[in-house]
C-alpha cells in the first residue's frame, strides 16, 4: 500500500541482493509507489540506487524478498516480458537504424502490425518534438536529440511503467534543464510511472513527486522534495541533498518541541530536536545557508545570535556567498539575494547571524 492507503503500483517488499553471498549492497528494501508517480532514487556512488532499478527492469535478481508490478509478482518474468520503457545514460540506441527503425523495434518485438507501428512511431516522435528527423541515424544527431529519442523509444510501446537511470548525465548543464521539464511534464501528461535513478539532487528535487536518498543500501529518507530540503531526518540526508552549515555541540536542554544546544565554543542556541532524545547527547546541528539572517531585525527579540568573522564574499549574479568563521569552523556559508539593500562584507569583518529556531535541526552527531 502506498502512504495514502491506495494500491501500490510499484512494491519492493524487503528485498535484499547480494552479489558474493556476504555483502548485501541492497539491504530490506520497502518501497510502494503509486500509479503515475515520478520517484526519484537518489544517492551517491555505491548506495543500492541503480540496483533497485536493475531488480525492477529484471537485469539483476532479488537475493530476498518480493517485487510486484500493479499487484502481480514479477521476480520470475523476464525483462522482454514485463512491459516497461528503458532510458540509460549512454542512450543504447541501434547505430546501424534510422530513428524511426529504432523506434519500430520494440513494436515489431511485440508483433505489431506496420500500419499500427506507424502510427505510434509518429505519435511518439512528435512527443520529443523529433518528427523531422525520422530517417536519420543516431551518428547524425547531436546528445540532446539522441536523448530525446531514446525516451521516444522508451515511450512508443505505451508502458505503464519507465525506468531512467542516469539519462541527463553527459549532457551539458542548458540542455540538460531544458530536459528535466520536457520529461517531468511529459510524465504526468500521460500518466506513466516513472522511476529516475540520478545522483543529481537538482535533478531530483526539480523532477519529481517524491524522492528516495539512497546510502549504504538502505532508504535514508522517502519523502517530497520540499520536506527532504527543509525537514532532513539525519545527518547524512542533511549534507547530501543542497549546501547546509553544521556545528557540533551538547543538547544541553530539552522543553517540548524545542532544545538548547551548547556549541564547541560555549555559545548557546536553539533547534528542533529530530533525532536527539537526551541531555547531554553529542549532536550535529543543521541549518541552510539561505536562512541565516545577518539583520537583528528580522529576527525575534529571544533568538540566539552567535559572532562571525567574514573569511570571503563572493558576487555570484543573483545571491552573495560569504563564507564565514563560526564557533571555531571557517566553512560557515550565508546565501543573501543580491538586492540594493545588501551591503558588500569585507573579509576580517565581524558580524552577528542568527536564524529561526524552527530552521534549525539537531541531528545525529
Amino acid at each position: 500500500m502506498t502512504s495514502d492507503g491506495t494500491q501500490a503500483f510499484v512494491a519492493f517488499d524487503r528485498v535484499q541482493k547480494s552479489y558474493d553471498g556476504e555483502v548485501l549492497v541492497v539491504k530490506d528494501l520497502n518501497l510502494y509507489i503509486g500509479r503515475g508517480e515520478f520517484l526519484t532514487m537518489l544517492g551517491p556512488s555505491g548506495s543500492g540506487k541503480t540496483t533497485c532499478l536493475m531488480m525492477l527492469a529484471g537485469f539483476e535478481t532479488a537475493t530476498h524478498g518480493e517485487i510486484t508490478l500493479d499487484g502481480k509478482p514479477i521476480n520470475n518474468i523476464p525483462p522482454h516480458k514485463r512491459g516497461i520503457g528503458m532510458v540509460f545514460q549512454n542512450y543504447a540506441l541501434f547505430p546501424h537504424m534510422t530513428v524511426g527503425e529504432n523506434l519500430s523495434f520494440p513494436l515489431e518485438v511485440r508483433g505489431m502490425a506496420k500500419s499500427e507501428r506507424e502510427g505510434k512511431i509518429k505519435r511518439a516522435l512528435d512527443m520529443v518534438q523529433m518528427g523531422d528527423f525520422i530517417n536519420r541515424r543516431p551518428a547524425q544527431l547531436s546528445g540532446g536529440q539522441q536523448q530525446r529519442i531514446a525516451l521516444a523509444r522508451a515511450l512508443v510501446f505505451e508502458p505503464e511503467l519507465v525506468l531512467m537511470d542516469e539519462p541527463l548525465g553527459a549532457l551539458d548543464k542548458q540542455l540538460r534543464e531544458t530536459l528535466q521539464f520536457e520529461i517531468t511534464n511529459l510524465a504526468h501528461e500521460l500518466g506513466i510511472t516513472t522511476v529516475y535513478v540520478t545522483h543529481d539532487q537538482t535533478e531530483a528535487l526539480t523532477m519529481s513527486d517524491r524522492v528516495a536518498v539512497f546510502d549504504d543500501g538502505r532508504i535514508q529518507q522517502l519523502a517530497a522534495p520540499d520536506t527532504l530540503y527543509e525537514e532532513p531526518q539525519n545527518s547524512f540526508v542533511a549534507q547530501f541533498i543542497g549546501e547546509n552549515n553544521t556545528l557540533q555541540g551538547t543538547v544541553s536542554k530539552i522543553s517540548g518541541d524545542m532544545c538548547e544546544v551548547t556549541l564547541a565554543d560555549g555559545s548557546i542556541i536553539d533547534a528542533v530536536p529530530v533525532n536527539v532524545s537526551a541531555v547531554g547527547e553529542k549532536t550535529q546541528v543543521s541549518i541552510r545557508p539561505e536562512r541565516v539572517e545577518m539583520n537583528r531585525e528580522r529576527l525575534a527579540d529571544d533568538v540566539h545570535t552567535l559572532k562571525a568573522e567574514v573569511l570571503e564574499f563572493v558576487y555570484m549574479g543573483d545571491i552573495y556567498r560569504t563564507r564565514l568563521r563560526v564557533a571555531g569552523k571557517d566553512d560557515f556559508i550565508i546565501k543573501t539575494r543580491n538586492a540594493p539593500d545588501q551591503r558588500r562584507l569585507r573579509p576580517g569583518e565581524s558580524i552577528e547571524i542568527g536564524w529561526r529556531p524552527q530552521d534549525c535541526r539537531a541531528l545525529d552527531a
